[in-house]
């Protein structure tokens, strides 16, 4: 089994929050929004419990280097790949997907955002586990991990669940009906009354399936990325990434693959975890209420009202 953490996003809604508590405009998987460590580094402290840091893959920009290279400044960590500009998080996934693919061939490969914030770490990696022993067994299809909604909220994906696949153990798997990624308000009301799940973006599939179903749904990005099969560990891999991510589409990887895919999908429904995707300042300012720790000096910018709740004033 071989971890994917996606660390190449820029966090742009959250950039004022961050400009406020750490003087800078990092972006904020490189912040230690919930704690002494910042939230790439819990991402990988989390797949550590499963998978060894040999096996691990952290996507990144070029532009980023410098705070990846405060992550990373010692051996026998992850490998790291950089991306020359940002294409979305379809070409992210098929980056990584390809990278692996000439390492091992039929590997199981799991992905991880790495802005995520989730209290029972320990239970939600042996879910993932149970995912990924059912993709071994069952290569062709991707499996989701679900998590019950809160409320009907409009950025996240939906997850509509169909029939039951299989029992993995602790779970429940099912045929995914329907993918919809940030729905209007009046369908994630309905899919939110009717058992829709959260779609958390951490999925396990077999790298060839992947690299399948990218040829599939987005071929003039796949085409790019799969050029570079040739090139990995020449002295000319740099110049033939910088090639393909030059000419390539952008293209986000929930729209654009898993919402059309023919591939067979299934969600494992993960009950009573408590995940959030720390996109928004009042996200993260709620998780930091939740979890009693303290908020970061904000200038004024950010304050906790009644109830818990919170309101940003940029």
């Amino acid at each position: 089994m071989w971890a994917v953490v996606l660390a190449g996003g820029e966090g742009v809604r959250l950039r004022p929050f961050v400009r406020r508590a750490f003087g800078d405009e990092r972006p904020k998987q490189f912040c230690p929004l919930l704690g002494p460590r910042t939230l790439l580094r819990q991402t990988l402290d989390r797949v550590g419990r499963l998978i060894p840091p040999d096996r691990v893959v952290v996507v990144g920009l070029e532009s980023h280097e410098r705070y990846l290279a405060c992550e990373f400044g010692e051996p026998g960590g992850p490998h790291v790949l950089k991306q020359p500009e940002s294409r979305g998080t379809a070409a992210a996934v098929l980056f990584a997907s390809q990278w692996i693919a000439a390492r091992d061939p039929r590997a199981t490969v799991v992905f991880f955002p790495s802005d995520h914030f989730i209290r029972e770490e320990g239970v939600f990696m042996e879910q993932v586990s149970d995912a990924a022993r059912f993709v071994k067994q069952q290569p062709k299809w991707i499996v989701l991990l679900g998590v019950q909604p809160g409320e009907p909220e409009t950025e996240y994906g939906w997850i509509e669940p169909g029939e039951r696949v299989a029992w993995t153990g602790q779970s429940l798997l099912y045929r995914v009906r329907q993918f919809l990624e940030k729905p209007s308000r009046e369908v994630a009301q309905t899919l939110f009354v009717q058992g829709g799940l959260w779609n958390t973006l951490v999925f396990v599939a077999e790298v060839g399936a992947l690299l399948s179903t990218g040829r599939e749904c987005v071929p003039s990005l796949s085409e790019r990325i799969g050029r570079l099969s040739a090139f990995w560990g020449s002295e000319h891999e740099r110049w033939a990434v910088r090639q393909a991510y030059a000419l390539a589409p952008t293209a986000n990887f929930s729209r654009a693959i898993l919402e059309v895919s023919a591939q067979p999908l299934a969600v494992l429904k993960m009950p009573g975890l408590t995940w959030c995707d720390l996109g928004s300042p009042d996200r993260v300012l709620k998780t930091l209420a939740e979890c009693r720790i303290e908020v970061p000096a904000l200038g004024g910018g950010a304050h906790l009202g009644q109830g818990g709740r919170t309101r940003w004033h940029p």
